[in-house]
């Protein structure tokens, strides 16, 4: 996977920032690394067209359909490089209390000696490529400016996608030295060498060994969650894996709601919701599909902001059905990953609303048919699509001060046990419900797909700091935000005893939603359980409900049932007896309430 260098010609200084610190870190870089030239970017359309070109010729790209797929590519990675790749994830800090036990831990002089010894040399023969690039709107106070040096042009070509890319983060860096500084070699993609390391106090990041999004595209999960997180302890925010969105009523109330699942457990199906035909006048639109950072405002409310630029889907399952939103938002301009692709040059995959095309090739570059017996596209396989793609995008994503959040929504994928909604009593038992959440494993990281693993507010693995610590940090935030937001959780994968969902999802989730923001509006019921407070049948919107959902099957997708419960109790205490030094009082304090009340 080497890369081809570029002549240094077609960019010789124009996007060469006069920030002293960065030409002395990218000098330093460059030194060890010995590359053939150096690229800096600047965010044009005219270097698009050009990188492109060079990714084409590489093969790093394969140019689809222009009339099918307008400016859309097709990438296909290493087969042992499809995933985040949790142990080889590590945060390094001078004490490992810093990190916790639910983190990899490392020294940071021992992480720097071994990553630098890989990095030397690394880059001989190939271009070291230069991305500043902006997590947030610019102009906002919590935008933040990070530059990821990388040898890759398929990670240049999504970062432009992803992230605000070019002149505009070197005029919101000035002369500042306040960048997280990142850098990226793919090397020769051998698992043995493959490193995602974080320096929290140093706000870095190195990531070698790695070709995939979720590891070597920077600004994502290394800088907006792991940095982010920690950032956000010290400055007294909030980096959260959670989508954004508004909610607009027929009268032109807005709520926004902000909300946490594990990967590939329907956020971005739930940030690009199409409300059902008869909820006449109600409008949902997209702020961020992932991330989303959280500060409290002068006013006493909590404001949030997408820090991206671009969403980074799972391609199977998606469909016209379950998000025409999405299908709109990847049409022209979108990089896709490891799908099913065709001699003459469309794509496929498993979910897509059309049968299976002839003579399809599998992510791995194989014939394939429906019998060879393996995914045509790869279960984590993936879109890179501009947000402003996205026909359902709110005016607010570009919104400098974000927005005020007046929901949190935490969710999982549980077939038993959790019911489909319901509301915590108050803020710190809604951090309860947020660190006891829950989730069959997906396909977005190594592991048993299935295994019902904790995930706690869906951060587990990108909690750039000690999670008790992240607790404890969640608890006090009351304290500095007086209209604190509402906490829900909710679950769309209960099934019944043959097997069968017992809720129907994607659009069908409005009728949630909606409850949600009439319980921040005082305008909806709710009866006081157990574990919170829960709908009942006549507190929802059933109006055109499809199938049979009856007062006792809505009964069945509610029911708290005991026996489950001290099953849920007991696997909680997996968690909590491996964090049990660090974790707050108050979440001890509320898992024994919650067994009282059952």
């Amino acid at each position: 996977m080497t890369s081809t260098a570029l002549p240094f010609s077609q960019n010789a200084g124009n996007s060469k920032p006069l920030n002293q610190e960065v030409l002395a870190w990218v000098e330093q870089v460059a030194e060890l690394t010995t590359p053939e030239n150096i690229f800096w970017c600047d965010g044009s359309e005219e270097e698009k067209n050009y990188l492109t070109e060079q990714a084409l010729k590489q093969g790093v790209l394969i140019q689809l359909d222009q009339k099918k797929w307008p400016g859309c590519y097709y990438h296909r990675s290493n087969p042992n490089d499809v995933a985040r790749v949790e142990q080889c994830t590590f945060i390094c800090t001078d004490r490992s209390e810093e990190v916790g036990s639910t983190n990899n831990w490392a020294d940071p002089k021992a992480m720097h000696a071994k990553l630098e010894l890989l990095l030397a040399g690394a880059m001989k023969e190939r271009t070291l490529f230069v991305i500043p690039y902006l997590m947030g709107p610019p102009g906002s106070p919590m935008t933040k400016v990070g530059i990821e040096l990388t040898d890759s042009i398929y990670v240049v070509l999504n970062m432009r996608i992803m992230t605000r890319m070019g002149e505009v983060a070197w005029k919101q860096l000035g002369s500042s030295a306040d960048f997280n500084r990142g850098v990226h070699s793919l090397l020769d993609c051998d698992p043995d060498k493959r490193f995602i390391c974080h320096f929290p106090k140093e706000n870095a990041i190195i990531s070698v060994g790695s070709g995939y999004g979720g590891n070597v595209l920077l600004g994502k999960k290394c800088f907006a969650l792991r940095i982010g997180s920690a950032l956000g302890r010290q400055e007294g925010w909030l980096a959260e894996h959670m989508l954004l969105l508004c909610v607009e009523d027929p009268e032109g109330n807005k709520t926004y709601v902000a909300a946490a699942f594990p990967s590939a457990c329907g956020k971005t199906n739930f940030a690009m919701m199409i409300p059902p035909a008869h909820f006449e006048g109600w409008k949902v639109t997209t702020i961020g599909d992932d991330i989303t950072w959280m500060k409290p405002g002068a006013d006493g409310r909590l404001y949030a902001i997408n820090p991206e630029a671009g969403y980074f889907g799972v391609v199977p399952g998606t469909n016209e059905q379950s998000n025409w939103n999405a299908m709109r938002s990847m049409e022209r301009d979108t990089i896709f990953t490891n799908v099913g692709l065709t001699p003459d040059g469309d794509v496929w995959w498993e979910g897509k609303d059309n049968p299976p095309p002839d003579n399809l090739l599998d992510w791995k570059g194989n014939p394939w048919t429906p019998h060879s017996g393996e995914k045509a596209a790869h279960p984590n396989s993936r879109f890179t699509a501009p947000m402003h793609n996205n026909p359902a995008l709110a005016q607010e994503a570009e919104w400098p001060e974000g927005v005020p959040v007046s929901a949190i929504i935490f969710g999982g994928r549980r077939a038993t046990t959790m019911p489909l909604v319901f509301q915590s009593f108050n803020w710190i038992h809604g951090v309860y419900v947020g660190a006891t959440v829950s989730s069959e494993m997906t396909a977005a990281a190594a592991g048993v797909l299935g295994q019902v693993r904790r995930d706690p507010m869906a951060m587990l693995p990108f909690c750039g700091y000690n999670m008790g610590d992240y607790f404890d940090h969640w608890l006090s935030m009351r304290s500095s935000i007086q209209v604190l937001p509402r906490i829900f959780h909710v679950n769309w994968f209960r099934r019944d005893r043959e097997g069968n969902f017992l809720w129907p999802g994607f659009g069908e989730n409005m009728r949630v939603l909606q409850w949600i923001t009439k319980r921040c509006q005082g305008r909806s019921n709710a009866l006081e359980k157990a574990i919170g407070w829960m709908p009942r049948y006549e507190d929802m919107n059933m109006k055109g409900m499809p199938g049979v959902m009856t007062p006792e099957r809505f009964e069945e997708l509610q029911k708290i049932d005991p026996e489950e419960w001290k099953r849920e109790l007991i696997l909680q205490d997996e968690l909590f007896i491996k964090m049990y030094r660090d974790l707050p009082k108050e979440l001890i304090f509320q898992r024994e309430l919650l067994i009282s009340r059952l």
